[in-house]
Order: structure tokens, then C-alpha cells, then sequence
């Protein structure tokens, strides 16, 4: 299944303009009743589109949330993007009826309400897919995409359950876009671990891909460590997966 959401740094004028660093945290109970809460919805994506799509189709505007609507473990063709302020909605719905490849995508107004209902339905249908069944798996997220959520989601779970051998780095998806290094170590606070343990990843153009990794003092660690698996960090639920030094070295030099 698909991610339940991504997120971005705070841009600057264009979010493909020049990396103006990490300013941006995404905090629900900032807006007030006074302000609508930015959120968006959209209907009519491409079914192999990912939350990097949704980015660009939003170009200039901080997109701080994605999240991608399933039903039956499938894709909707439906998702919710959060924000970074208000006034953005109306620039967000100038791009209603505009083309992502070649579909048109439709843009509405959304409310703070449907934004966590769909997000709890998400929630709820991971849930009942069972281990193993292909229904789990942010697709995340490049850190979780429509184009992920079944094959792809299903070979993730198995490995959770068949990694035999730990080695001390576990694989995180589904991080917002916002999230900096001390937020994923508030969210292992249980754990001995510094900034220096911690990777996120970037892709070429130096934006985040929604996935991070962590080294641990030990394979023990990050085995006990797993049962941070689909717990939240914010409004997003992370995935955890075992992985390796080679898989760390491979993502970090992907984003140099």
C-alpha cells in the first residue's frame, strides 16, 4: 500500500530554486480556527505517479504532507496534499484541471477533518492487509509512491519477516519531508543513539526522499529497535526494515 503521506522542507521561492536547508516543521495546531487548514485534495492522478510528481505539479508551494488514498490495497487515483500556509490553497487550486503527464487533475478544497479521516481509513486498511499479504508498505514515502504499493510493498514485508541476520541499520520510510535528525531520535528515545547515527537521504537535485537510515550500537539494538515498526512520527506512521552497510553507502552516495 502506498505511503500515508510525505512532506517537505521549507522552500524558498521554488522548491526546485536553490536548497534553502530545513526551516520548515509541520506542526498541526499551528493554524488556528481563525485559518482554514491548508490542505488540498486531488483526484484523477496517474496511477504511477509519486509524491515527487505531486511536488512538482505544486512547484513554489510548500507541500508539507502527501497522502496517497487506497481502497482495497489499490490506488484510488485520489491523494491530500497539506501546505506549508493557508493562502497557498488558492494558488493550489489554480492548477485544478492542469495536466500531470497526460491526465488532467482535478483539484478541491479539503477540510482538516478529511484529511484525518483519510489518514485513519489509511491506517485501518494496513492494518487489516495482514502480514505478508501485499496490502502493507508506504509506498514512501522514493520514500513511498502509488507506484510501489503492491509488488513492491509485498517483498519489503516479507523481509521484515524472513531477515534472519541483523546488522545494526535499519532502513526508515515514510518520514516526512520535514523531519531533521532530532526528530528521528526523539522517536528511537529509547535507544542509545547520536546525529552521527543517523542518515537521511537525498536524491540527486539534494531533496529528501521521505527515508532515512540508522546505525545502532549493535545488530541487538536494531532488532529490538523494530518495534518502532508503523509507529508514528507526527501524523505520518514510519516503516522500519532491516538493512546493511552496503545499502546505507549505496543510498548516501546516490544523493552526492
Amino acid at each position: 500500500m502506498g505511503p500515508k503521506r510525505q512532506r517537505m522542507i521549507d522552500q524558498g521561492p521554488s522548491f526546485y530554486g536553490p536548497h534553502p536547508g530545513s526551516g520548515f516543521v509541520y506542526n498541526p495546531y499551528a493554524f488556528t480556527a481563525a485559518a482554514p487548514f491548508p490542505v488540498v485534495r486531488l483526484r484523477g492522478l496517474p496511477f504511477n505517479c509519486t509524491e515527487l510528481d505531486v511536488v512538482e505539479f505544486f512547484r513554489g508551494l510548500d507541500v508539507v504532507d502527501i497522502l496517497f488514498v487506497h481502497k482495497n490495497h489499490k490506488f484510488t487515483g485520489e491523494a491530500f496534499c497539506v501546505l506549508g500556509y493557508p493562502l497557498q490553497i488558492d494558488f493550489a487550486l489554480q492548477k485544478n484541471r492542469q495536466n500531470m503527464g497526460r491526465r488532467y487533475v482535478e483539484v478541491f478544497r479539503s477540510k482538516k477533518q478529511e484529511y484525518y479521516m483519510a489518514i485513519a481509513n489509511e491506517v485501518a486498511e494496513t492494518r487489516g492487509s495482514g502480514s505478508g499479504s501485499g496490502g502493507g508498505g508506504s509506498g514512501g514515502r522514493g520514500g513511498g509512491s502509488p507506484r510501489t504499493s503492491g509488488q513492491r510493498a509485498k517483498s519489503h514485508d516479507d523481509s521484515k519477516e524472513s531477515a534472519d541476520e541483523y546488522t545494526g541499520i535499519l532502513r526508515l520510510r515514510g518520514l516526512p519531508f520535514s523531519a531533521g535528525k532530532e526528530d528521528i531520535l526523539d522517536f528511537f528515545k529509547d535507544f542509545d543513539l547520536s546525529e552521527d547515527s543517523i542518515h537521511i537521504t537525498v536524491n540527486a537535485e539534494g531533496r529528501p526522499t521521505g527515508e532515512a537510515y540508522v546505525e545502532f550500537v549493535n545488530p541487538e539494538e536494531s532488532r529490538a529497535a523494530m518495534v518502532k515498526d508503523r509507529k508514528t512520527l507526527g501524523s505520518r506512521y514510519i516503516e522500519l526494515f532491516p538493512s546493511s552497510h552496503e545499502e546505507l553507502e549505496e543510498a548516501i552516495s546516490r544523493g552526492r
